[in-house]
């Protein structure tokens, strides 16, 4: 079987999904032949946040299930995979570390190559699955509940560059902590865009790194720590004075305000660097006003928009095996055996 005619495994575990999928590549082309996932965020929902140590036994327990029901589901054996890619970085060392021990065992028991590839980056690489080949030159924005990435992309395996990221807290982040100053359950994401569709942006909330004296040094990177000081400061306000809180409308300008900086960023950036397709990837992708906005502001500048499916934007091991397959593609070399997880792994590093 050559490169051009494979069967990629990929292995998600960065954070609390554990995502199996397998991609075959025909003729040079990828096709999602399976995407299975185990989520652990119930676990999580009790403390307000991920667990390192719960997520990671979660994986431990999720791993061969769901491998099982990919290879079921998809009615291939497990002897006929050809490489197997699993996320080396960034994300929790203690999750990685499962996935990453899980893909060693199996590269060295079928004895096929090992890819060791990037999570970010897989989060634009499933785009493909969907919408197919990319263009030879596009932007990406990766937005996340660890990440805000703005990325130039010439290609998806071998050449990607960051032009700009978040400074602090990042879009999904943003909203798990606003969630919970509102009272929302966790994650807050979901239950904030539910409630800004029921209110009105009526409160202007600051943009952050939007001023001129920002833009040389931060023109293309984000900050959200100091709108969600804004936000709590408005809040204790009124709850000083006595006032209800109109959550929706707190929800409503809050989300506005989020999506307008990201979109804004983005699409400068495509102006300038001479680029009219916008690929926009992770689990904050899902959220409605960033979607609609992002939809209008690319339709006004002439820039083709592409985001996958609400199921593609949270972790999943389609990205991972999307990305492995333009890595086996593209004829790189495997990664060692010995690779090590790399919870910082920079995104100018597609592969290890």
């Amino acid at each position: 079987m050559t490169d051009r005619d494979a069967l990629v495994l990929g292995i998600e575990t960065s954070c609390d999904e554990t995502g199996v999928a397998l991609v075959r590549v025909a003729d040079g082309r990828p096709e999602l032949l399976v995407d299975a996932v185990a989520s652990s965020v119930d676990e999580h929902a009790r403390f307000g946040g991920i667990i390192p140590e719960v997520a990671s036994r979660a994986h431990l327990e999720a791993m061969l299930p769901t491998l099982d029901r990919a290879l079921d589901t998809a009615g291939v054996a497990l002897d006929d995979v050809t490489a197997i890619a699993v996320t080396a970085g960034p994300g929790l060392v203690g999750p990685l570390t499962v996935g990453a021990a899980a893909a060693k065992a199996l590269a060295v028991g079928l004895g096929r190559p090992l890819h060791g590839v990037n999570h970010v980056i897989g989060h634009v690489a499933v785009d493909e699955l969907v919408h197919g080949p990319f263009p030879e030159r596009f932007l990406a924005l990766v937005v996340s509940g660890g990440h805000s990435s703005l990325l130039l992309v010439n290609d998806i395996a071998t050449d990607v560059t960051e032009l700009g990221q978040t400074l602090d807290d990042a879009a999904g982040e943003a909203f798990d902590k606003v969630g919970r100053l509102l009272g929302l359950p966790y994650p807050g994401g979901p239950h904030i865009d539910r409630l800004a569709r029921e209110g009105r942006s009526t409160i202007r909330f600051p943009r952050g790194l939007t001023a001129a004296k920002d833009q040389a040094a931060h023109a293309y990177d984000f900050s959200f720590s100091g709108l969600k000081t804004a936000v709590a400061r408005w809040v204790e306000a009124r709850q000083d004075a006595g006032e209800e809180i109109p959550v929706p409308d707190v929800a409503a300008s809050f989300a506005e305000a989020v999506a307008d900086v990201l979109t804004a960023k983005t699409i400068a950036a495509c102006r300038r660097h001479g680029v009219d397709t916008l690929v926009i990837g992770g689990g904050f992708s899902a959220n409605s006003q960033l979607r609609e906005m992002a939809a209008a502001r690319c339709a006004e500048a002439g820039i083709t928009l592409r985001i996958p499916p609400i199921r593609f934007c949270t972790d999943n091991g389609a990205m991972i095996a999307a990305l492995g397959s333009a890595v086996v593609r593209r004829g790189l070399p495997p990664s060692p055996l010995d690779l090590a997880v790399d919870s910082s792994m920079p995104l100018t590093r597609v592969t290890v």
